[in-house]
């Protein structure tokens, strides 16, 4: 059966979002993906109904929008919680804790992978890299960075969030629901206070190469393991040599 349509105010409130995002495209297939937010920020998952509206605005098949969205890993395919807790598990995070963090908040939350509380309230999945290794284990709420995790802090994290209480990120703006984060992501202002100025930046270790390109700092030499030195004494060794 062909998907239902939105109802009439829904369908005319989203229609004026969607002519906004496609102006800002010279062709309208091209704003596909901030379409497929704003559809997520309506009903919390890209629905049937929600696949039919791109199709028909884009002037693009069903097909072509599904396989998109199922493409890309920030769309929902189905009904999740208010607030998506993404742990990684690459790497180095995974060796610094993050797979202890996983499996503790599956059995502490009582889901799977991408499962959701009986509450509503929180989705759980892991993630293959939150790209800020300096900070690993590093564990994401509607992507915002809480840092520096352990499975006790990560266990807080959640319990506040399901008891309602305020979180607040490592680095980055304020929380809001994952419908509101999709409704951002589409392309419209984040009209929260302060949300805007929230610095969200990469850690030391991540800027130590741009820093050392800029001259902002002198190189740091790293000793043989067996033999102690201090960062000039290669220059000064040469130095001794050409005597």
């Amino acid at each position: 059966m062909p998907a239902p349509d939105y109802p009439a105010d829904v369908r005319q409130r989203l229609e004026a979002d969607a002519r906004e995002i496609i102006a800002r495209y010279p062709s309208s297939r091209s704003a596909l993906l901030p379409l497929l937010h704003l559809v997520q920020a309506e009903e919390g998952h890209v629905t049937r109904t929600g696949v039919r509206f791109c199709a028909e605005l884009l002037d693009l098949t069903t097909a072509e929008v599904t396989a998109v969205s199922t493409f890309y890993t920030m769309y929902r395919r189905g009904p999740s919680g208010e607030y998506q807790v993404g742990v990684c598990t690459n790497t180095l995070c995974a060796v610094m804790g993050g797979d202890q963090i996983f499996d503790e908040l599956k059995e502490h939350l009582g889901v799977g992978n991408g499962g959701t509380t009986d509450d509503g309230k929180v989705t759980l999945e892991h993630i293959e890299c939150n790209a800020a290794c300096d900070f690993a284990p590093v564990v994401m709420v509607n992507w915002e960075f809480f840092d520096n995790q352990t499975p006790a802090s990560a266990k807080r994290l959640v319990d506040d969030i399901r008891a309602g209480r305020t979180v607040e990120p490592t680095r980055g703006a304020p929380l809001c629901t994952y419908k509101e984060t999709s409704r951002i992501l589409a392309g419209f202002p984040d009209e929260r206070p302060g949300a805007v100025e929230a610095s969200g930046g990469a850690g030391p270790a991540s800027l130590a190469g741009l820093r050392l390109a800029r001259g902002e700092a002198a190189p740091r030499v790293v000793p043989p393991r067996h033999e102690p030195q201090t960062p000039h004494e290669p220059q000064d060794r040469q130095a001794e040599g050409d005597k």
